[in-house]
């Protein structure tokens, strides 16, 4: 297994850190706005295969605890990188705060690279206006992530430098560093390690419903922020760990409220990252507040979950804040009626309970997922169903299935072939379905049928 290297976007809010992550890994992975603050966890991409860029949250004066909490994870992203970029707008004057900034990475002993963002502006400064940084002229570049201006030559000072670093320190302490930070950060392709496919877990739900939490206590490190602030998390943060040999790379996204509560901007930003996540996991926790259950919203997200074919967990958090969590779940069993095939799994991201379940779980429903029954063993089913409960039709027609065959997995998919199928009722597909799941219980795996004509 190959580990690549670490390089860390560090700066002041607005200085175009996410703006220029997204230029260099070609695609809009950072959610980028006008408003400051707008990247509050770590957003990590790979860059042409040869290393591992970090966008960090903007550093601020740490005014309350959720701020002084961006400047640990900063602090944090120092600490890992393998090499640092000190990101600054080039129309405005550097502050004490860029000058704190550059202090604390200089003091790292990494390579640091001055980035000197927006300089295809008109207004932008001279190189002379940053020296106080400390940081050489030879290491400083003018970038522009509106134009690209500077960033091939960034790439190559970048791949450049950390080659001239691996044949110095032979890379053993930056190897140990990657690989510890691999384990926290990231798998996939957005992930650090060139590995076998991972089972992609997306934890949903609405904001502030306790996500984070079950993402820190799961990863086993402060990656995502905490907040009881609602909408902490902006981008889609990921987590990568090994549970019994198979990797599982775990997505914290932000939470969703009703379409028309959500703010035009960044808000809606998370909201398609989020729809987006749902389409590139393989199975969906979806987690409901005990203290404070939203029936339609959180059965309107279990509805995006199996639409999309998705698997799907239910987990109810919080539930050592309620004393009565018998009646919680019979009101959870009535409102998702329809997902009869969902497990359900009462966590505490305090006490840790139940958390090591959702990896058996989320195993467990992979295996479904790609199960593939046999043509005959499929038939058999089907005709069992027709011989219990005959499809019922008009007066002089009726429907005649005449055979199943699975076409597809990830999720199952099942064609019935025959005659007059249209005539089919909903509750017919729903009975197919039902035997289907009694031959092979699907756990958490929606299953698809479709009904084909035949000439």
């Amino acid at each position: 297994m190959e580990t690549l290297p670490i390089v860390a976007l560090i700066g002041q809010t607005n200085a175009g850190k996410s703006s220029l992550l997204n230029r260099l890994a070609r695609q809009n992975i950072a959610i980028v706005a006008r408003e400051e603050g707008t990247t509050r966890d770590n957003v990590v991409a790979t860059i042409d295969n040869s290393f591992i860029l970090i966008d960090t949250a903007g550093l601020k004066d740490p005014s309350d605890d959720f701020e002084a909490s961006i400047q640990d994870q900063i602090a944090d992203a120092i600490h890992t990188a393998d090499l640092i970029l000190l990101t600054v707008d080039a129309t405005k004057y550097p502050d004490h705060r860029d000058k704190t900034i550059a202090k604390n990475a200089l003091k790292s002993k990494k390579p640091v690279f001055l980035l000197l963002n927006k300089s295809d502006r008109g207004e932008a400064l001279s190189f002379d206006e940053f020296k106080s940084l400390g940081i050489k002229e030879s290491e400083t570049f003018r970038t522009s992530a509106t134009t690209g201006q500077g960033t091939p030559e960034l790439k190559q000072a970048i791949r450049a430098s950390l080659g001239c670093m691996a044949q110095v320190t032979a890379s053993v302490g930056a190897h140990q560093r990657a690989q510890a930070f691999a384990e926290h950060v990231g798998g996939g392709e957005a992930g650090r390690t060139r590995a076998d496919a991972a089972i992609k877990l997306a934890l949903i739900g609405r904001p502030n419903v306790g996500k984070s939490s079950l993402f820190n206590t799961l990863a086993k490190k402060q990656q995502a922020l905490v907040s009881s602030r609602q909408g902490t998390t902006r981008d889609v943060n990921r987590v990568a760990v090994k549970y019994h040999g198979q990797t599982i790379e775990i997505l914290d996204t932000a939470g969703l409220r009703k379409p028309g509560k959500r703010e035009v901007g960044i808000e809606k930003f998370s909201a398609i990252r989020t729809l987006a996540a749902i389409e590139e996991s393989d199975i969906c926790a979806l987690l409901v507040d005990a203290t404070e259950p939203h029936a339609k919203l959180d059965q309107a997200l279990a509805g995006e979950i199996v639409k999309a074919g998705k698997g799907i967990i239910a987990i109810l958090t919080k539930a050592d804040l309620v004393s009565d969590t018998d009646k919680i779940l019979d009101k959870l069993e009535y409102d998702f009626n329809f997902l009869p095939f969902a497990p359900v799994l009462i966590t505490s991201s305090e006490t840790g309970k139940n958390v090591a379940k959702l990896f058996d779980l989320a195993q467990q429903i992979q295996t479904a997922r790609t199960h593939q029954l046999k043509t005959s063993e499929l038939n058999k089913i089907l005709q069992e169903a027709i011989a219990e409960h005959p499809p019922a039709g008009l007066k002089n027609t009726h429907p005649k299935p005449k055979y199943i065959v699975q076409t597809d997995v990830t999720p199952p998919w099942f064609v019935v072939h025959g005659h007059e199928l249209q005539l089919l009722h909903w509750s017919y597909k729903r009975f197919l379905e039902r035997k289907i799941r009694e031959h092979y219980p699907y756990i958490g795996t929606p299953i698809m049928l479709s009904f084909r004509e035949d000439k």
